[in-house]
């Protein structure tokens, strides 16, 4: 396991200053809260993109805590280096695999998405159809009161 102390060095991760740390948590505070309503709006309009928000509003909470409770921020490899340090602070292993889940899930809509900028009518088909579409709606309400909900509700009982 990486430790605080190695992230630090390699500045993937730093103090928050005094002066910054408020505007730091309250931009992080709206921000998760309006992932979550992002993606709850879009869960079968947008089922995709309701992922790709559940997970920002997953990782912005984990930034809140990191910054409310160590005052660390996060500078480098945003997503791993979260994750890490998330790691190495908190023991709950169902915590953390919750993050890693929906860390996976958004790399591999972010993959997706990659592919589809390479290949736009390919996109087009695949993300076009009723059936893909249904696909990801189920996809998309799963990930969104299984994980995002469930991890969402054990941070918030850390920030406390």
């Amino acid at each position: 396991m990486v430790k605080i102390e190695t992230l630090m060095e390699e500045k993937k991760i730093s103090r928050i200053n005094e002066l910054e740390l408020d505007r730091y948590i309250n931009f992080f505070e709206n921000s998760y809260e309006d992932n979550l309503r992002h993606s709850k709006t879009n869960l079968s309009k947008f089922p995709r993109w309701a992922i790709i928000s559940g997970y920002y509003a997953m990782h912005d909470i984990t930034k809140l805590l990191l910054a409310k409770k160590f005052r660390i921020k996060i500078e480098f490899e945003i997503h791993a280096t979260t994750i890490k340090v998330l790691r190495e602070l908190i023991k709950n292993k169902e915590l953390l695999n919750l993050i890693e889940r929906g860390y996976k899930e958004f790399l591999t809509l972010a993959q997706d998405l990659n592919e589809a900028k390479n290949e736009r009518i390919k996109a087009q088909y695949y993300t076009g159809t009723k059936f893909m579409h249904k696909e990801y709606e189920g996809k998309a309400k799963e990930f969104y009161e299984n994980i995002v909900l469930n991890y969402l509700e054990k941070i918030r009982g850390l920030l406390k």
